[in-house]
């Protein structure tokens, strides 16, 4: 672990310039001509702001869950996409559109936090009680466990005539993110405020329970806490957004070899880092094939498939 760092400085600043441009580009970037179209106002206000707000709220809500996530499993290649969570948030999402056909967003985005909470702790759960000797097969497990589970839900959405609708919930796309459709996502900035709030703690669960232990801290409780928090970032990103693969993966990674491991003074960086992560990857599914639009979950697919066969890689060569 490398020193703590001061948690403003010059860098940050030029850093939130940076991520303030980009956000810029993106209320600008569409095929509606905001210029000199009829409603131009109207339809900025309508789809352009609140998509502007879905990304920064989004992309620093998944960058921060993957982080606690890594931390609380001491595993750099853990985030909810290779761990499952992302799939039984969706599975609590089939889950009661089946059993309540008219179920309204509320009720839908409780039943993929809770089924994303217990997914995650039982990954959390199996990791405590199996000992593994290479910290490349967590992600692995993650992974298969959540092929299990998607393939549970692919099944349910088929014999229910829902699989044209569990494709567009995890298609993973800004699209359709308009006023009236996002105001839910704010829910993901209280958890990145909880996040800073006991920041300390998750690092000092970080080292393990024996030692989390020693300096009086609830490990248990910690954990608990941390699974919640990815829950409901994870729950309710994928309800409101759909699925944004390797985000947690990619930006705290990044932020750690340039920074080190310590929490509070990395949270910054690590949600700059994902909202211009997110904006970039949907400015490019914008703009590759205009006025059509690629879902950004395939431009974040790419990437992260392309990291995180590099951090395999790095770690292989550091042995």
């Amino acid at each position: 672990m490398r020193a703590r760092g001061r948690l403003f400085d010059v860098r940050l600043i030029i850093g939130i310039l940076v991520v303030a441009a980009l956000l810029a580009v993106s209320l600008f970037t569409g095929a509606y001509d905001i210029f000199g179209g009829d409603g131009a106002i109207d339809m900025f206000a309508i789809t352009r702001v609140p998509r502007t707000i879905a990304l920064v709220l989004a992309g620093g809500a998944m960058a921060m869950a993957g982080l606690v996530m890594q931390l609380l499993t001491q595993n750099r290649f853990v985030e909810p996409t290779t761990t499952g969570t992302t799939e039984w948030a969706g599975l609590g999402l089939i889950t009661v559109m089946v059993l309540f056909p008219g179920a309204s967003i509320v009720a839908r985005m409780g039943g993929a936090i809770i089924a994303a909470f217990v997914g995650t702790m039982i990954f959390f759960l199996f990791l405590r009680r199996v000992s593994l000797r290479s910290s490349l097969i967590v992600p692995i497990i993650g992974i298969m466990l959540g092929a299990v589970v998607g393939s549970v839900t692919t099944f349910v959405a088929l014999q229910t005539d829902m699989l044209q609708s569990l494709g567009v919930w995890f298609a993973g796309s800004f699209t359709s993110v308009m006023r009236g459709q996002y105001e839910f996502l704010w829910l993901v900035a209280l958890v990145g405020i909880a996040i800073f709030i006991v920041a300390d703690r998750f690092t000092v669960a970080g080292l393990g329970e024996e030692i989390a232990t020693n300096v009086g801290l609830d490990y248990n409780r910690i954990i608990l806490l941390g699974t919640g928090l990815i829950a409901v970032a994870t729950g309710v990103v994928t309800v409101v957004v759909g699925n944004l693969p390797f985000v947690g993966l990619i930006v705290p990674n990044i932020v750690s070899l340039v920074r080190g491991d310590d929490l509070r003074s990395n949270l910054p960086w690590v949600c700059l880092l994902g909202i211009a992560l997110v904006t970039v990857c949907d400015l490019v599914g914008r703009t590759i094939i205009a006025p059509f639009e690629v879902p950004v979950s395939l431009i974040l697919g790419i990437v992260g498939s392309v990291v995180f066969v590099a951090l395999l890689f790095r770690q292989r060569r550091r042995g």
